[in-house]
């Protein structure tokens, strides 16, 4: 990998670290405000028979950050492709 200038490397890190912190923030907010935090008031719902604080806490995070896996490499290959950095 090998970036054209200094600035757009800079610029590509910023991006990646931007990124980073939003999906980050997507996982904090499912698995610790839903799963901990909010699960009594969420409880009060219920889904398919199942209360819907339990569910965050126990599978919902869990889907969540697997999605969220998936999101990074998606979005990272863009960043890649923007950057003229990618492997293709």
């Amino acid at each position: 990998m090998a970036f054209e200038s200094q600035e757009k490397a800079k610029a590509y890190w910023k991006e990646n670290l931007r990124l980073m912190a939003i999906l980050l923030a997507i996982w904090f907010t499912v698995s610790y405000v839903f799963g901990i935090v909010l699960v009594d008031m969420l409880n009060a719902i219920t889904i398919g028979g199942a209360k819907l604080g339990f569910w965050f806490s126990q599978q919902g995070s869990i889907y969540v950050f697997v999605v969220l896996i998936f999101v990074y490499v998606w979005r990272m290959n863009v960043l890649d492709k923007k950057y003229n950095v990618d492997e293709a």
